[in-house]
């Protein structure tokens, strides 16, 4: 399962990718507004700014909700660097959109997916990445990975080619049920993928092990 960082935090992105387990990066409006990130060319600088810092697909969010709009903005966005996704909401003329930016060898992400019969729709539009958003789920009182199994059982059975990404992680153990449910990708915080790191007997272990060396000295 390869690993995305969902952040538009340059100092977030890096220490990721020194950790060398980071294969992409997907940003929204929102993150790029946390960063104080204003100004269509502001926007795209930091978009190259991403792309030249990690070598994956970089998934980069129209703004437009008519096919006209999303076809306008996804060309100029995947204009700035090869490896820019874009990333195209989850309506009819989204997905018409990746239909056409699919025939256009653009690469795509189908984001704000929340159901199976939506996954559907962007597999058959030919999104290469498809976003369930399994934490707004879970917020929901549902359980968000069950999703991510039956959108992943569906693609192998017809053979879809699009990559489940699962999106909206909130911890850790997301990540390990997700891997476990088959997902192609998982995007989430830098605090996360960190959190995959930590177990007490592991701090215990290391402090026995440090303990030991020094009464050999």
């Amino acid at each position: 399962m390869k690993f995305f960082i969902d952040t538009a935090n340059l100092d977030q992105i890096r220490e990721a990718n020194d950790l060398g387990v980071l294969d992409g990066v997907t940003t929204n409006p929102s993150l790029m507004a946390k960063e104080g990130i204003k100004g269509k060319e502001a926007i795209f600088q930091h978009y190259k700014t991403i792309c030249e810092m990690v070598d994956g697909p970089i998934s980069a969010e129209v703004l437009g909700t008519t096919f006209d709009e999303i076809v306008a903005e996804g060309k100029e966005l995947a204009a700035i660097h090869p490896n820019i996704v874009v990333k195209v909401p989850m309506i009819k003329d989204g997905i018409k959109a990746i239909k056409w930016f699919t025939d256009n060898d653009i690469q795509t992400n189908c984001t704000l997916v929340f159901s199976a019969g939506q996954a559907i729709l962007a597999a058959k539009a030919g999104a290469t990445f498809v976003s369930p958003f399994l934490g707004r789920i879970d917020d929901s009182g549902w359980d968000g990975v069950q999703l991510i199994e039956e959108i992943v059982q569906i693609y192998n059975a017809q053979g879809y080619m699009t990559e489940v990404l699962a999106a909206s992680i909130r911890n850790p153990l997301h990540i390990v049920r997700c891997a476990s449910a088959g997902a192609d990708v998982c995007t989430c915080p830098l605090s996360s993928i960190l959190g995959l790191l930590k177990h007490p007997l592991t701090d215990l272990g290391l402090q026995q092990f440090l303990k030991d060396a020094q009464s050999m000295k």
